[in-house]
């Protein structure tokens, strides 16, 4: 028989599977359903480039599995990348998104990206036992630590790790999905 320990595993690991694939199925589900005005996609359109580059400054540190990532923005969280995400989603939400949707989605975003968190640090206190427990200690999970702001920008950034983590991709998706609410403001216009 399972305990709870073991079901909480067990859905943290389903998190972790189902997050693109949900991603996709929520971004179809929101440009069908979006409400977009022009101050609406305007201030959540600003609010998405923030998380994009929020990501973006994420990805050229992150040597994942290689190092434990305690650079640039992994100095004022842990999830850097989820916290970009969080502001790219917010900003698609004030884009476009009626309430109801908003909640739903937002709802999504916890219930998913909560375990995966929980998951990545077990798999990063195994991966790195010796340096992590320190690390998670004292560096938020998730809500950055803007104190430490000034030591995180200068930390440099490597274009590379960028590329090798196909990070653009996120920016060509945004992409899709404002030109996607930008045609349907067009054509409701």
């Amino acid at each position: 028989m399972k305990g709870p320990r073991d079901s909480a595993a067990g859905w943290r690991h389903r998190a972790q599977t189902l997050r693109v694939p949900l991603g996709f199925v929520a971004a179809a589900l929101f440009v069908l359903l979006a409400q977009p005005t022009p101050v609406s996609m305007a201030i959540g359109g600003s609010l998405s480039l923030v998380g994009l580059g929020w990501r973006a400054w994420a990805t050229g540190h992150l040597r994942k599995d290689e190092v434990l990532t305690v650079r640039g923005p992994y100095r004022l969280a842990r999830n850097p990348l989820y916290w970009g995400s969080a502001w790219m989603t917010l900003g698609c939400l004030i884009a476009g998104a009626p309430w109801p949707l908003a909640l739903l989605v937002a709802g999504l975003f916890v219930g998913i990206y909560w375990p995966v968190m929980q998951a990545e640090a077990a798999h990063l206190s195994r991966l790195f036992p010796d340096t992590y427990p320190g690390y998670a200690a004292r560096t938020p999970l998730f809500v950055p630590d803007l104190r430490r702001l000034a030591a995180a920008l200068g930390d440099g950034f490597d274009w590379r790790l960028y590329v090798r983590h196909r990070e653009y991709q996120a920016g060509l998706g945004l992409a899709t999905v404002f030109l996607l609410l930008g045609l349907k403001l067009w054509w409701a216009g």
